[in-house]
Parts: C-alpha cells; sequence; structure tokens
C-alpha cells in the first residue's frame, strides 16, 4: 500500500494560547496529563471553505507541540558543557490527530524548530524522551535527526505498582499520596492484598541542538553523554514482574 504523505501547502504553524493547548493534550494524548509549559505550537490545516466571518480560508486545530523547561531537575545541565541550563527546553508534548499524513509529525517538529530559532533565540538545545512502555522508541525523534543518548542515563530506578490480578499498572510517584511512600519495603506492611511490582522501563532519551553552526559544534565536542545509534521496536524489553505475598497476622514474603 503507498504511504500518504501530508499536503504541507495546507498546513500552517504559529503560537497558540496555552488554554487551547492544554484541552486539546488532556482529551486526546496518550497520557491524559498536562505538565509545565512555556510555549505551545498548534499545527492548523485548511478546510477548503471559506471562513463564515473573515474573508480568509477556514482553518482547523488538528495538533500541538508544547515547549518548557526541562521536568528533571539536572536535565537542562546534562546535555553540553557549552550549553548553559537555563538555554535548554524540554519537548513535554507532542500530539497530532491521525489521517493527514504519514510524515505530519516531522513536519511539525521542523516547523517548530523554524519558530524557536526565531522567536527564541536564547535557546540552544532540545530535550525530549520516548516511553517504551506505550511502545515508543523516539521514531519521530529519528526522522528529524535528534541525537540518541539511550536509556540508561538516570540516577535511581522507579517502580510501578499493580493492586489487582490483570490491573492497571501505578506509577510510583501516583500512589505515594495515598501511602506516603512508594518504597516497596515500606509498602509491604502498608498493603493488607497481594500486589504486583516491576521495574519502570527506562526512557529513550534525544537531543537536538539548536543555535548557530559555530554553536552546534561547540556543543558537539563538549557534549556530556555518548551518542549511541537509534534503537528499534524490537529492541523494546519487559521487565520482570514481581508478586508479593502478604499473609495473614503481618508476615511477609516477596
Amino acid at each position: 500500500m503507498t504511504k500518504k504523505y501530508v499536503d504541507t501547502s495546507k498546513l500552517s504553524v504559529r503560537e497558540i494560547d496555552r488554554k487551547i493547548a492544554k484541552k486539546l493534550i488532556v482529551k486526546n494524548h496518550y497520557s491524559h496529563q498536562w505538565t509545565k509549559c512555556t510555549h505551545a505550537l498548534g499545527l492548523f490545516t485548511t478546510t477548503g471553505r471559506e471562513h463564515s466571518f473573515f474573508d480568509e480560508p477556514e482553518e482547523k486545530l488538528i495538533g500541538a507541540i508544547c515547549y518548557g523547561d526541562p521536568i528533571g531537575r539536572n536535565s537542562g545541565a546534562s546535555i553540553s558543557l557549552a550549553v548553559p541550563r537555563t538555554a535548554v527546553f524540554e519537548l513535554v508534548r507532542l500530539f497530532v490527530f491521525d489521517g493527514y499524513g504519514g510524515n505530519i509529525e516531522s513536519y511539525l517538529i521542523g516547523e517548530s524548530f523554524r519558530w524557536l530559532k526565531k522567536n527564541r533565540p536564547d535557546i540552544k538545545a532540545l530535550i525530549s524522551y520516548s516511553d517504551p512502555m506505550q511502545g515508543h522508541v523516539g521514531t519521530v525523534y529519528q526522522a528529524t535527526n535528534w541525537i540518541y543518548q539511550g536509556n540508561n542515563i538516570r540516577w535511581s530506578d522507579s517502580w510501578l505498582f499493580r493492586f489487582e490480578e490483570g490491573g492497571k499498572w501505578q506509577h510510583g510517584r501516583t500512589i505515594f499520596p495515598y501511602y506516603g511512600t512508594n518504597d516497596i519495603k515500606k509498602m509491604k506492611g502498608l498493603v493488607k492484598n497481594d500486589f504486583w511490582v516491576k521495574k519502570e522501563v527506562k526512557k529513550h532519551r534525544y537531543v537536538y541542538l539548536l543555535g548557530t553552526k559555530g554553536d552546534r559544534k561547540k556543543a558537539l565536542r563538549k557534549i556530556k553523554h555518548p551518542i549511541l545509534p537509534y534503537p528499534k521496536t524490537g529492541d523494546i524489553m519487559e521487565s520482570e514482574i514481581v508478586k508479593i505475598k502478604v499473609h495473614k497476622f503481618g508476615r511477609i514474603d516477596g
């Protein structure tokens, strides 16, 4: 079957109100969660009709890309010795509706680069992550020439918890408010029924260098982590699931 590519002549990208982006992301992004965002850019397509109020083509919002300060405390300073921590943005959310062409996300990312270079020349590098738990290895980042740095750039392991057989996995951060901890040893004394744990598969890390050609060369010379070959979908590995058995009278195995 021939792959359908998007007609970019019908598309445009511009900054939108973050409230509009939030509504789109929370409703449609796989996470259904908002996060801190400094700039939200909307992806629009013409509908082929005239606007009902204005003498111009009607447009439809079909996607958004959001950038903000890096979520990890040390992420901004972890790219290159030549890139200040304050000169880094994280691509925190990306969503485009299906049905508009196979390369549309790549188009949106590329247009966002141009927007940032024009409107935020102080930003010299971008960072983003791809979640293997969602079956993602960062294909769209690979298509737009980001630098891949593996999935081991993290200080500690995180755990996922499941409290029912076949139930939904919950991140340790999610359960912390309910139990006051996400430490497995402490959880053993707090949970009444058997539960399951597994290590969170670490996210793939990608970076992209902005700025002038000289800026990029300097940043590459002083980059802090190795540049690695792109991962493939078949490289995703599931972590072992461990059942924690909680017995009566407080005796616990697992």
